[in-house]
């Protein structure tokens, strides 16, 4: 039995094909380039930005404390730690704070990620018998830090209790401190925190 062409079902054939394509090509896959200093955020979550953010709150008034002309003192960067309940690399705001400071000219820092390469080749330069001794690095010449630059990361996560409503909101609150602490003293020299909170609002039904 051969279906008219006029019969329903093929009337709505163009419809369901069309709907169909529209469906498979809003669940494809998109990418774009964003610059990272567009605030962006998905949620209420730490991101990129709020690195920036940070970053730029800190150093700052850090150089303001610390005007250029003087002697540029040394300084040894020690981890963020972090307080929240999030897996947040804070290595990534020590390294942007860290190279903010030396492009101003105003400090220099030790490399205490490479004290065991570093001790490593000094070891191989004076026991291989392998290097020149005139081309030898003098020994018992490395700086000395003047200050240890830390902090600590800190937030406080809080959500909408039970009850009737169409969408829920949650809000974070990160709190970064940073401090300079004089090795000769042990005296905190320079400190400062900076805060940021996102409230963020989402269906209760939805994906």
């Amino acid at each position: 039995m051969i279906r008219s062409t006029s019969s329903p079902f093929f009337r709505m054939a163009p419809v369901l094909i069309l709907s169909t394509l529209f469906f498979w090509a809003g669940c494809a896959t998109t990418t774009r380039t964003i610059s990272t200093s567009e605030e962006i955020h998905y949620d209420e979550a730490y991101d990129f930005s709020d690195k920036n953010q940070i970053v730029r709150g800190l150093v700052d008034p850090l150089l303001e404390s610390y005007p250029a002309g003087g002697r540029r003192p040394v300084v040894i960067v020690y981890p963020v730690a972090n307080r929240t309940s999030e897996h947040i690399d804070t290595s990534g705001i020590t390294d942007d704070i860290r190279e903010e400071l030396l492009q101003s000219d105003r400090f220099r820092f030790l490399n205490e990620n490479q004290r065991d390469n570093i001790a490593r080749e000094l070891d191989y330069q004076y026991n291989s018998g392998m290097v020149d001794p005139g081309q030898r690095i003098e020994r018992a010449r490395q700086a000395g830090a003047d200050y240890i630059l830390s902090g600590t990361l800190r937030s406080i996560e809080k959500e909408e209790g039970k009850g009737i409503r169409l969408r829920k909101k949650k809000m974070n609150y990160y709190s970064l401190h940073l401090q300079m602490t004089d090795l000769r003293s042990g005296l905190i020299d320079w400190s400062r925190s900076v805060d940021l909170a996102r409230e963020s609002s989402e269906p209760i039904i939805g994906w």
